[in-house]
């Protein structure tokens, strides 16, 4: 695989090299210590893969990895640094980022995991991971409760095909009433009608 480094710690950036340079399987054709310095280059050296610092000295690592996902489209990118932070890491995945490695993981680590995401994996350090499935989690749990318990009800009832007035006469409520309900569930679901308001309901799990 052709790999180009970014890293702005000289000694790091130099053992990087050495240490990928000595993987048969990886060429390393390119090792820069900015996004400034990287940048004009990649079209010309067309690597498979990069393996960036986030924290680097004027463009960002973050901004050098959404720039380089619109100059090589089919390029793997590798985070390598010390941000743990969830804003920092969702940043980086969410510009182009398909692995995340934390400073401080084995040569061997390095080179697995740039082997991974050369197959397409998306290997990330162990805390990292975590994050990212908590961060799922909780927006799974925050949309089981989007919907107030009656409304959930209407959902079900609107499923199974009943009109506002046998919805009304099931929870003996007015029609209005349950039209007001149903005007705040298009709401929170953001649906335009009722065919996407339960699918909308379906994919977050109400129903």
């Amino acid at each position: 695989m052709r790999v180009v480094i970014v890293e702005d710690d000289q000694l790091l950036l130099e053992n990087l090299k050495l240490l990928l340079g000595s993987d048969g399987g990886i060429a390393v054709v390119g090792a820069f210590s900015s996004g400034e310095e990287a940048l004009p280059g990649l079209t010309e050296l067309r690597p498979e893969v990069m393996l960036t610092d986030l924290g680097l000295p004027g463009m960002s690592g973050v901004e050098l990895i959404r720039k380089t996902r619109e100059l090589l489209p089919g390029i793997e990118i590798m985070a390598h640094t010390v941000f743990e932070e969830r804003d920092t890491v969702f940043a980086a995945l969410k510009a182009g980022a398909s692995g995340y490695l934390l400073k401080g993981c084995s040569p061997w680590e390095i080179m697995e995991a740039l082997h991974t995401l050369y197959e397409g994996g998306a290997p990330m350090s162990q805390k990292i991971a975590r994050k990212v499935i908590m961060e799922f989690q909780d927006e799974a749990d925050g949309e089981q409760y989007l919907l107030s318990p009656r409304e959930k009800e209407i959902v079900k009832s609107i499923e199974s095909g009943l009109t506002y007035k046998e919805i009304a006469g099931q929870f003996n409520i007015s029609p209005h009433t349950v039209h007001t309900h149903i005007k705040n569930i298009y709401e929170k679901l953001q649906a335009k009608d009722r065919q996407e308001a339960l699918l909308k309901a379906r994919r977050k799990g109400i129903i």
